[in-house]
């Protein structure tokens, strides 16, 4: 029948090539370091590291380049066709590497915000936001640490790569939206705190509320299209018939 025929057909016409999405969703995640750094330079008054509201500037660059975009590089470096025959060691080293750059900038990211609110003195870890970015930055390095030691180090058994592995990719999608979550928070709490005494009150919808919420918007894009690409299938590495995964599954059997 028609409708037996175009069940069958509709996942071929809406198949995606992955190079050209890979080479938008980079376009985007480009965009949103751009973005964010216009915003900051523009309408927030540039960068520095006397301690001042430049210096917490550097904090929304860093966070959005490291957490969100350099991350979400990092968690699509196996859904590249490359990546599927051959040595896995130098994909293992390349994504191990991006995530520890975005865990690096991450990590200067706070250093900032923190050196912006101990100068002026500013309380700590108040808000949902500040709760939120920071339990995301240490499962951020809970994961890269547990990572590295389950995946690049050679004396773990195959049997505990191959459980852990689900665990793994759990997390990173899990991280990925969290981070999302926290700069996409963090952006309203700069407006509400910026948009006043003298400014046009944010609930006026000035240029620099369009323009952040824009920013906003496009992260929560890149995020949402990054977890997409992540849970295709055809996009994922096929070793369902890795020595892994049989070892696990005949160690479940026993």
């Amino acid at each position: 029948s028609l409708a037996h025929r175009c069940h069958h057909r509709s996942p071929a016409m809406l198949d995606v090539p992955f190079l050209p999405f890979c080479a938008f969703l980079g376009a985007l995640g480009l965009l949103c370091v751009a973005m964010v750094g216009t915003w900051c330079q523009h309408w927030r008054g540039g960068f520095s590291l006397d301690g001042s509201s430049r210096t917490f500037n550097w904090h929304p660059v860093l966070m959005v380049t490291g957490l969100v975009v350099l991350y979400g590089a990092a968690a699509l470096v196996y859904r590249i066709p490359n990546t599927w025959s051959g040595p896995k060691l130098p994909w293992k080293v390349l994504h191990g590497s991006l995530a520890l750059g975005a865990f690096v900038l991450t990590v200067l990211g706070l250093a900032a915000v923190f050196c912006f609110h101990n100068s002026q003195g500013t309380p700590n870890m108040y808000s949902l936001h500040s709760w939120m970015g920071l339990a995301t930055v240490l499962l951020f390095s809970c994961q890269w640490a547990a990572g590295f030691g389950a995946f690049l180090l050679p004396w773990a058994p195959t049997w505990l790569r191959a459980l852990y592995k689900p665990i793994h990719v759990f997390f990173g999608s899990t991280i990925l939206m969290l981070s999302v979550a926290s700069c996409v928070s963090g952006i309203n709490e700069k407006l509400f705190f910026s948009l006043k005494n003298g400014t046009t009150a944010y609930k006026l919808l000035p240029a620099e509320a369009v323009f952040a919420n824009t920013l906003g918007l496009l992260i929560l894009s890149f995020g949402v299209l990054v977890v997409a690409a992540l849970a295709r299938p055809s996009w994922k590495r096929p070793d369902s018939d890795s020595p892994d995964s049989r070892q696990v599954q005949d160690t479940l059997g026993a």
